[in-house]
């Protein structure tokens, strides 16, 4: 690769490097053949204040093939369970290429996923297929127009490197953006194979990167557990939310900063159903939609054991002090996941019998295989209602009490539909029309790729262009998998 800085494109810096050397290894890309820019993000650059033009430079640039100016490669080194198992991890296949400070002083992560062997790459090769970058490409947008944090994608580059998986794949690198990388993998791997100055080197870096308002706190460690598990806590009922199934919630991709990332097998549910898995290797369910909450308090639970020795030095009163605040968890969820139920439903200020009529809905929703999505938009436009006939027969009693219920608002059925409109997205990346945009993208045919990310960025309007979008192929969703694409 060439080694030799580029122009100014990023305003680099390099914080991570004050860890200590165990926390990453520093590592150059490998160089990709004749990389060439797919998908470019031109909104995103330009929240970024970066200077970048799609020109062959600037390919080379986001291939990994040059460098910028006071870029300092580094592949992070972490841990995690997998599906309840702990493992030794790392980037396998992703490259920090430094923190960029945007105009307004924000300081961002930019990665190179699918950028070549790292010392973490164990047998992987180090590679991503074209495919599962446009997907993560889509889907990662998706989630931030939908008003969700997240990690942004900012490009895809096509290489000419054939990606060995069931069958041959054509090669791309997709540009990362996030707060930064730091999960609870990170805390779980100082713990286990470093000294506990070390996992104090890297409590004290996170505190200071993100969490300066606990910098003071009488017990910085237990705050920052207490902060991560808040801020977890309200990422996942985002998700619920929106019928958001992430695929894979191992601890190693539950960020500190509160971000959705590593949008591997993830998907949004069509028909409701709190069991529902797509992805490939989830035989047993344990990251279903109805289980992401219960897993968020498991991986949260992971992050206090590998803080305790920096929480107190006596052990019995560490595990005391992180259990008082893992037992806070449930109420803290419970409280919010009603309140934004609640919301999607109109109510701005739910009484404790709306946990029956939120219930009731839910049920029958279950019972006839109702679009999550569709259900709730439908509630202000009638014509998404499932035409189920057994479903609306279901339904309209719960109407009429659900009508009854924004009768007695102080604010009256109008700011109950602007609520709804605020809470209740009418678009979402649908997994058939996703994967039929991708297909032809890989073909060459942009066309349906473009026209989908263009209204995902108003998910919350209708727009009758994009009513197509709204629905989905049943005989395909009963098939339907998704896949890590690693």
């Amino acid at each position: 690769m060439n080694t030799g800085n580029s122009n100014s494109t990023f305003n680099f810096d390099n914080t991570y490097l004050l860890l200590p050397p165990l926390f990453y290894s520093r590592v150059n890309p490998a160089a990709a053949r004749n990389p060439r820019t797919f998908l470019f993000n031109d909104t995103l650059r330009e929240e970024l204040g970066v200077n970048i033009n799609q020109d062959e430079t600037f390919s080379l640039i986001l291939s990994g093939n040059k460098l910028t100016k006071n870029s300092t490669p580094l592949a992070q080194a972490y841990a995690g369970h997998q599906f309840g198992h702990f493992t030794m991890l790392g980037d396998g296949r992703a490259i920090l290429l430094g923190e960029h400070i945007t105009p307004s002083g924000s300081r961002l992560d930019i990665q190179l996923k699918g950028s070549g062997r790292t010392p973490y790459s164990r047998n992987g090769d180090g590679k991503a297929t074209l495919k599962s970058m446009l997907r993560e490409y889509i889907v990662s947008e998706a989630i931030h127009h939908l008003g969700i944090p997240t990690s942004r994608s900012l490009a895809v580059v096509k290489t000419d490197e054939p990606v060995y998986r069931e069958v041959i794949h054509k090669g791309a690198v997709l540009t990362r953006v996030m707060k930064s990388h730091i999960r609870v993998g990170t805390f779980e791997y100082a713990g286990y194979f470093g000294t506990k100055a070390d996992l104090t080197a890297l409590v004290n870096y996170t505190i200071h990167r993100h969490f300066q308002e606990i910098s003071e706190a009488e017990n910085p460690a237990l705050s920052l557990l207490d902060r991560v598990m808040r801020l977890q806590i309200e990422l996942i009922v985002e998700w619920m939310r929106v019928g958001f199934i992430h695929g894979v919630m191992n601890t190693d991709n539950i960020s500190i900063s509160g971000e959705t990332f590593d949008y591997g097998p993830c998907a949004f549910m069509n028909s409701y159903n709190p069991e529902t898995v797509f992805s490939s290797i989830d035989r047993f369910g344990r990251y279903s939609f109805g289980n992401q909450p219960k897993i968020l308090k498991w991986n949260i639970s992971k992050l206090a054991e590998a803080l305790l020795p920096v929480i107190h030095s006596d052990e019995n009163k560490a595990i005391s002090l992180a259990i008082k605040i893992i037992n806070q968890f449930d109420s803290i969820y419970s409280e919010k996941w009603f309140k934004m139920m609640s919301s999607k439903i109109g109510i701005e200020e739910p009484e404790e019998e709306d946990n029956a009529l939120i219930d009731e809905l839910m049920n029958i929703m279950l019972k006839y295989g109702a679009d999550y999505t569709n259900t709730f938009s439908g509630l202000y436009m009638d014509d998404l209602i499932d035409e189920n006939s057994n479903f609306k027969e279901a339904f309209h009693p719960w109407k009429k009490k659900w009508t009854e219920r924004l009768g007695r608002s102080k604010k009256g059925f109008e700011y109950a539909v602007s609520l709804m409109k605020k809470n209740n997205p009418v678009l979402i990346p649908r997994n058939f029309h996703v994967e039929q945009a991708i297909d032809l993208a890989d073909e060459g045919n942009l066309s349906k790729l473009h026209n989908m990310l263009d209204a995902l960025r108003t998910p919350y309007e209708f727009k009758e262009e994009s009513r197509e979008l709204l629905f989905t192929d049943p005989e395909f969703e009963k098939t339907y998998q998704t896949f890590c694409g690693t």
